[in-house]
């Protein structure tokens, strides 16, 4: 695959990947397209763990589930990133950014339009959204048939020093190599999320994957080989829509658009 065919094809994997085993080939080959990533002064700051054991992904996965749940029980997730939410091709159209949450069950559709009140928290619990939601999660984490941890370098990593912010530039960079290669040869991504979002769950995590004092555990994503076949989450979106080159791009300085 061309890299402009990945680029364009690169998505985040909402649901299950194929029950397949991902080569040792292919995961040197992420790896080490990870680490062509520029770095500040070469410094490659990074490490990474990967994860094929099904105890440990079993674990993982309940961990991501459970965190999804709470989450969205307690409606802390739903309002802190509702702002990303849409509920129609109309609104997806208008702000050309979020995520599109067009797989609804039928006995919820009527009830959408009350998500952004004051009863959104009320709605989603009373039809059990965040159980569905967490038993998804829980499923598509432990079976995917590899987990990847990004891990930073706290002698490089210092979030209050211009390292710090030159190492996350570094991260994104090597997390965008790995995201085509894996796009490249037919495998799909997604970010693991949710346990971040509670501080006690991420420790877990980052006790379980044995992290060192001398490391941050800065992110955890699951990968595997996809299929458009696989059926998808009980609540599912998409995120296709992108902004137009015109929305995008000032001229010499902010606002002055091309006429």
């Amino acid at each position: 695959m061309e890299l402009k065919e990945a680029i364009w094809k690169r998505k985040t994997s909402n649901n299950a990947f194929l029950e397949k085993e991902v080569s040792l080939e292919h995961i040197q080959e992420i790896i080490l397209a990870a680490n062509r990533a520029p770095s500040h002064f070469n410094s490659q700051p990074w490490d990474f763990i990967i994860i094929t054991d099904p105890q440990f992904r079993e674990k993982i996965g309940k961990i991501a589930g459970f965190s999804m749940e709470k989450l969205m029980e307690k409606g802390e997730f739903f309002e802190r990133y509702r702002r990303y939410f849409r509920f129609s091709k109309e609104e997806i159209n208008d702000f050309k950014s979020g995520i599109y949450i067009d797989k609804i069950p039928f006995l919820l559709q009527p009830f959408v339009k009350f998500l952004t009140g004051e009863n959104g928290k009320s709605v989603l619990n009373f039809f059990g959204v965040p159980k569905i939601l967490g038993k998804d999660a829980e499923r598509i984490v432990s079976t995917s048939p590899l987990l990847l941890g990004l891990l930073l370098k706290k002698e490089e990593y210092k979030p209050w020093q211009k390292s710090g912010i030159y190492s996350l530039i570094s991260m994104g960079a090597a997390l965008q190599n790995i995201w085509l290669t894996a796009t490249s040869l037919g495998m799909g991504l997604q970010f693991v999320s949710t346990p971040m979002e509670i501080d006690s769950e991420w420790k877990k995590i980052t006790e379980l994957l044995k992290v060192p004092d001398s490391h941050e555990l800065m992110a955890v994503y699951r990968l595997g080989y996809s299929n458009d076949s696989i059926k998808r989450n009980t609540i599912d979106w998409v995120s296709d829509e992108r902004k137009t080159i015109e929305d995008l791009i000032s001229w010499n300085y902010f606002g002055n658009k091309m006429k």
